[in-house]
């Protein structure tokens, strides 16, 4: 199977500090994520005064400010990011940010990006949708809040812009933070593989690694999570998210478990094949028999060590004739 794809999600979990942003680079690239993920925006294109912060931000960040306030102290300016992703190519680590608005998407064109990244509440933004689809970028679109035929209907705008169906991955994701076990709905991801994209994968935003490496021997192709250089840093996603040694932990987990997976076809491994003689039984004498003598069910038995006649030939020995003394326990020939 293809490499399974690990973008760690720094998004403006650098609190709008540029050095904070470096540092997360650096530790996704010594976690061994694929990418490292931000989030480009123009906080009065995407948030109008009166827009309430969720639930879970006033959790984080209280009420008193209003989202645009809280977003506009979060976000990097739109010219931090060439420098992010020029640190990201000598870092030896992919870059990627999510647009959140049309300038945003503008900023990004230039940087080269593998991927162009929708986030879930994009999904019902038709001019977005143009505009990411008229990139004829491959798309990475996470798909939380969303019912199947709001999905596809974004599909065919991207299609309608110029982004074949065959360069769009899907991410299942939810929309909480944190998400709660009951509500991940990780086999979701097997329903989006019937909208026929390039891939399937998932965008987690649940407590811990658990999910995420599930979601991996599921069968993701991609896999999104959220990091932190500090959860107890002021900001809306740092409880949220995985610290370095965490983030660290989650890839080499995905990593053995897509070892693990295999290419699905069932054969004797390289390492087991020493152990079929070991573990497997042959047809040994199960008292001295005399040459001459009939092979019958008390004369033989079925023991260890499994270089002889295999016992699946029981049938065919049982009847014949003893060819020469066989003392006990030893390997039965024919």
């Amino acid at each position: 199977m293809s490499k399974i794809i690990i973008i760690a999600e720094a998004g403006v979990n650098h609190n709008g500090n540029l050095e904070m942003a470096r540092q997360m680079v650096k530790e996704a690239k010594k976690a061994g994520a694929d990418y490292v993920k931000f989030q480009t925006a123009v906080p009065e294109l995407v948030i109008s005064s009166i827009a309430p912060k969720a639930e879970y931000q006033k959790d984080t960040t209280g009420a008193e400010e209003s989202q645009l306030e809280m977003c506009r102290k979060i976000h990097l300016p739109l010219t931090d990011y060439q420098s992010l992703a020029q640190l990201c190519q000598e870092e030896g680590i992919g870059f990627m940010s999510t647009p959140f608005d049309l300038v945003s998407i503008d900023t990004l064109v230039p940087l080269g990006m593998d991927y162009w990244k929708i986030p879930s509440g994009e999904i019902t933004n038709l001019p977005y949708l143009r505009k990411i689809g008229a990139q004829k970028g491959k798309v990475i679109m996470s798909t939380g809040m969303s019912r199947l035929e709001e999905i596809e209907a974004a599909i065919q705008e991207l299609e309608k812009a110029g982004t074949p169906r065959s360069a769009i991955w899907l991410l299942h994701c939810n929309t909480q933070y944190p998400t709660p076990m009951h509500d991940v709905n990780l086999l979701a991801m097997k329903e989006l593989e019937g909208l026929t994209v390039a891939g399937v994968g998932y965008s987690d935003h649940t407590v811990g690694i658990t999910v995420p490496i599930a979601a991996a021997a599921l069968g993701a192709a991609v896999i999104e999570k959220h990091f932190t250089l500090d959860k107890t840093l002021p900001g809306p996603d740092h409880r949220a998210s995985l610290d370095p040694v965490e983030l660290q932990a989650m890839v080499a987990a995905i990593r053995d478990v897509e070892q693990a997976l295999g290419d699905g076809h069932k054969r004797v491994s390289d390492s087991e094949r020493p152990n079929i003689e070991v573990a497997r039984k042959s047809i040994v004498a199960a008292r001295d028999i005399r040459k001459g003598e009939t092979f019958t069910e008390e004369n033989i038995t079925v023991k260890r060590p499994g270089n002889g006649l295999s016992p699946m030939l029981w049938d065919t020995v049982i009847g014949k004739t003893a060819p020469r003394d066989f003392p006990y326990d030893s390997l039965i020939t024919l």
